[in-house]
């Protein structure tokens, strides 16, 4: 966030502590992911009790955080990414970040319905891709979402960490996916595309609308 103060669309929460406390509070339910949502919380509200003010000037110190981006649960590469984007257009919508293996299943599945080639005409050729999509091919009479995240849910469990970690960036949290938009689409997606440490912008995969950012 470098210094930069940047406003949530669920209100901006001034005062350290008061920010640390209450996104504790909301985020309690929520599982703690490689770079620690609530440690991170924790040490801004320690922060806040030690250090309230500059050594002459007594002013306050205030950090903002935004709860839409922090229940992201992203890495701290994609993390900073994220602020950056919500800085350049506040207007913004993120609609996912961080997987564990059955929301990754549940993820594909939605898009799988709307088109049974959409694993293989997205993702990046690897044995778990492959897998995934025979998976499909071999059972089309599974068509539900609920039928076809079962079935990939399944091929996640059996594999390895390096498979998984091939198959998609979201699992790692190197990845964030921004909801569409017709109005300032190009400068949004110009932004996007010159993210630090941006490795890949996609915005349509297998056919589909998606604006997908990894890291």
């Amino acid at each position: 966030m470098a210094g930069s103060q940047i406003p949530g669309p669920l209100g901006i929460l001034a005062g350290a502590t008061s920010i640390a406390y209450g996104l504790l509070a909301r985020m309690e339910d929520l599982p703690p992911g490689p770079t620690g949502i609530h440690t991170r919380v924790l040490a801004v509200a320690e922060s806040a009790d030690s250090s309230t003010s500059k050594a002459s000037g007594g002013g306050q110190s205030t950090l903002q955080l935004d709860t839409e981006i922090e229940a992201l649960n992203l890495s701290e590469k994609a993390r900073k990414a994220a602020y950056a984007l919500k800085k350049a257009h506040p207007s913004i919508t993120f609609t996912s970040g961080r997987r564990d293996k059955n929301a990754q299943a549940r993820a594909m599945a939605g898009n799988v319905v709307k088109n049974r080639k959409w694993i293989g005409q997205t993702y990046k050729n690897s044995t778990l891709s492959k897998k995934c999509q025979e998976w499909v091919d071999k059972n089309p009479t599974k068509k539900s979402q609920a039928e076809i995240q079962a079935g990939l849910l399944a091929i996640f469990n059996a594999a390895t960490d390096a498979e998984l970690g091939a198959l998609s960036k979201h699992l790692s949290g190197n990845a964030f996916d921004v909801q569409p938009v017709d109005k300032n689409a190009d400068a949004i997606k110009k932004t996007i595309r010159n993210l630090p440490g941006i490795d890949k912008f996609l915005d349509s995969e297998g056919g589909l609308v998606r604006w997908h950012a990894q890291f």
